[in-house]
């Protein structure tokens, strides 16, 4: 699984986990719903750390509270 990949699967999981929606979240979050939605299109995974933070402003949680997961801890290194 690539980074992108589980940047949106982490998003969901956080809007499962409150009961909110996609839109929702971009909402409370100060972007647009289209912004978002671009991000988790699988066609084109638009994700930037910039939508992150703001999603993360929106969920009222830190970056490290985002990226502090199992799944993020066992990426392998993409560069070799």
């Amino acid at each position: 699984m690539n980074v992108k990949t589980m940047v949106v699967e982490r998003v969901i999981q956080l809007c499962e986990e409150r009961k909110i929606k996609i839109n929702e979240l971009a909402n409370v979050s100060g972007i647009t719903p289209s912004t978002v939605y671009s991000m988790v299109d699988e066609k084109r995974r638009n994700v930037s750390i910039i939508t992150i933070k703001k999603l993360c402003d929106g969920l009222e949680i830190t970056l490290g509270e985002f990226f502090s997961t199992p799944e993020f801890d066992e990426l392998e290194q993409e560069i070799s």
